[in-house]
C-alpha cells in the first residue's frame, strides 16, 4: 500500500488532531444537559453541582501551561499521545462514578489529559501548516471546532441522556480515542524545540493551586459572604500564589511561562480578550441549559436541540470570518463579532418565567454563535501568528488556558451572583431562578462588551495588518 502524500498527510493530521481538540470541548459542556441527571442520582446541591463542570475545566486550565511547555520539550506527537490516553481512562472512569467524589476526581483527572492534548494539538498545527493561506484555512477549522464543540456538546448530552443514561456522555469518547490514539501513530510526525531545560514543577503548582482556591473562595462567597473572613483569607491565599507564580517565573532557569512572550501585543491581547469570552460563553451554556430544562420543562434531549442553531451559527460565522479577513483584516472582523455576542448576551437577559425557546432564548443563540464564529478565526491568528515555532506550544497553552480559566472563574462569579440574586428574590421558585439567570447573563453581556472595547483601544491595526497580508485567504475579485 502506497503511503499518502506529504499533502495529504498535513490535512490527515490537521482531521486526527481536531477529532482530539472536539473531544476536549465537548467535555467541558456535554454534562450541562446531564446535569439534573447528575444531580438526582449522585445527590448533588445546588451550589456544588458546578464543580461537574468546573473539576474539568479548572485542572484543565491550571496545567495546560505545563502541557504546551511540555510539548515543545518533550515533544509534540508523544505528548498528545500520552494526554489521549489519559482522558480517555478518565472517561471511562465518569462514566462508572457512583459517587459525588469519584466523579469530580475522575473530572480532574480528564482535565488533565485534556490539558496535555490541547496545546500539543494546536502547536502541531501551527508547526505543520507554514504561515499563509493554508495555516488560516487550518486555525479556520480548528476554530470552528473549538466553538461550534461547546454547542455541540449539549446535544450530544442530550441525545446520550435520554436514549441511554448520564454515564454515556462519557462512554462515549472511549472508542473515538482509541481510534484516534492509533491513527495518531502513524500519521503524526514527531516535532520538539531545541532548546534545552526542565520542568518548571514549582511554577505549574503554584499557578493552578492559586486559580483552584480563588475559584474556590468564589464559589463559597454565597455561603461565606464576600467579606467573610473565610472568603477573604482564601481569597488572599490564591492572590499569593498567584503572586509566588509570577515570581518563579521571572527567577527560574525553565520557566513555566516566559513572561516576555506577553511583549507580543496581538498575543497578549487576544489572550485577554479570550479571557472574557470564556467567562460569558460557559456560563451562557449552563445557565442557558438550566433554564430551558428546570423553567421551560425542556426533556435533555429537547434542551440539546434547543442549541443546535449555536453550532449552525458558529459553522456559519467561522466560514465567513476567513474571507472576511482578507477583505477587511483581523481587527474590524473580530471586533464585528464581538459586538455581535454582546447583543446576544444581552438579548439573553430577557428570558422570564413564562416565556418561551423562540422568543427568550433562540434571538440570542444566533446572534451569539454568528458572533463567536467570527470571533475565533482572527483572534486565534492574532495569539499565535507572530510566536517562533520554538514556543508554538506554549503559545498555544496560554490561549488555551485563557479560554478554560475565563470560563471556570466566569462561571464561578456568575453561579454566586444568581444564586445571590435568586436567595434575595425568593418566593416563587421559578421567577427566583430567572431572576438569577437574568443576572447572570447581564454580566455575561457585560463581559463580551468589556472585551470588544479591549479589542478597539488595544490592538492596534498595524499589529495585525501583516496577519491578514500573509495569513489571508485570497478573496475572488
Amino acid at each position: 500500500m502506497s503511503s499518502p502524500s506529504r499533502e495529504t498527510s498535513r490535512w490527515l493530521v490537521l482531521i486526527l488532531v481536531c477529532f482530539a481538540q472536539f473531544m476536549v470541548v465537548v467535555d467541558a459542556t456535554v454534562v450541562n444537559v446531564a446535569l439534573p441527571s447528575i444531580q438526582a442520582d449522585l445527590g448533588f446541591s445546588a451550589a456544588d453541582l458546578q464543580w461537574v463542570v468546573n473539576g474539568y475545566t479548572l485542572v484543565f486550565g491550571g496545567f495546560l501551561l505545563l502541557g504546551g511547555r511540555a510539548a515543545d520539550l518533550l515533544g509534540r506527537k508523544r505528548l498528545f499521545l500520552g494526554g489521549l490516553a489519559l482522558f480517555t481512562f478518565a472517561s471511562a472512569l465518569n462514566g462508572l462514578a457512583t459517587s459525588q467524589e469519584m466523579l469530580v476526581g475522575a473530572r480532574a483527572l480528564q482535565g488533565l489529559g485534556a490539558a496535555m492534548v490541547s496545546p500539543a494539538a494546536l502547536s502541531i498545527i501551527t508547526t505543520t501548516f507554514e504561515d499563509g493561506p493554508e495555516r488560516t484555512r487550518a486555525l479556520g477549522i480548528w476554530s470552528g471546532i473549538i466553538a461550534g464543540g461547546a454547542a455541540f456538546g449539549l446535544l450530544l448530552g442530550g441525545v446520550l441522556t435520554e436514549a441511554l443514561s448520564w454515564p454515556w456522555v462519557f462512554f462515549v469518547n472511549v472508542p473515538v480515542g482509541i481510534a484516534v490514539g492509533v491513527a495518531a501513530l502513524r500519521y503524526v510526525a514527531e516535532s520538539r524545540t531545541d532548546e534545552q531545560g526542565g520542568f518548571d514543577l514549582a511554577g505549574a503548582i503554584t499557578v493552578t493551586s492559586g486559580l483552584t482556591l480563588l475559584t474556590y473562595a468564589i464559589v463559597k462567597a454565597q455561603e461565606w459572604g464576600w467579606a467573610g473572613t473565610n472568603t477573604l483569607v482564601l481569597g488572599g491565599l490564591a492572590l499569593a500564589l498567584l503572586g509566588a507564580f509570577v515570581a518563579i517565573e521571572r527567577r527560574a532557569s525553565s520557566p513555566l511561562v516566559q513572561l516576555r512572550i506577553f511583549s507580543i501585543r496581538t498575543l497578549s491581547v487576544a489572550n485577554g480578550v479570550m479571557l472574557l469570552i470564556g467567562g460569558a460563553l460557559f456560563s451562557m451554556f449552563f445557565f442557558g441549559s438550566l433554564y430551558v430544562q428546570d423553567v421551560l420543562g425542556f426533556s435533555p434531549l429537547e434542551s440539546g436541540l434547543a442549541f443546535l442553531p449555536m453550532s449552525i451559527g458558529i459553522a456559519i460565522g467561522a466560514g465567513t470570518a476567513q474571507s472576511l479577513i482578507g477583505r477587511v483584516g483581523v481587527k474590524p472582523v473580530a471586533l464585528g463579532g464581538m459586538l455581535l455576542a454582546t447583543a446576544g448576551m444581552v438579548l439573553m437577559t430577557g428570558v422570564s418565567a413564562d416565556g418561551s425557546y423562540v422568543s427568550d432564548v433562540l434571538p440570542g443563540i444566533v446572534l451569539i454563535a454568528i458572533g463567536m464564529g467570527n470571533v475565533f478565526v482572527p483572534l486565534t491568528l492574532a495569539a499565535t501568528t507572530n510566536v517562533d515555532d520554538d514556543h508554538a506550544g506554549l503559545a498555544s497553552g496560554i490561549f488555551n488556558t485563557s479560554q478554560q480559566i475565563g470560563g471556570a472563574l466566569g462561571l464561578a462569579i456568575l453561579s454566586t451572583l444568581a444564586a445571590d440574586r435568586t436567595a434575595a428574590v425568593g418566593g416563587d421558585t421559578a421567577n427566583a431562578m430567572v431572576e438569577g439567570f437574568q443576572t447572570a447573563f447581564l454580566v455575561g453581556a457585560g463581559m463580551m462588551a468589556v472585551g470588544a472595547i479591549a479589542l478597539a483601544v488595544l490592538l492596534r491595526q498595524r499589529d495585525v495588518a501583516h496577519i491578514s497580508a500573509a495569513d489571508a485567504i485570497p478573496v475572488p475579485a
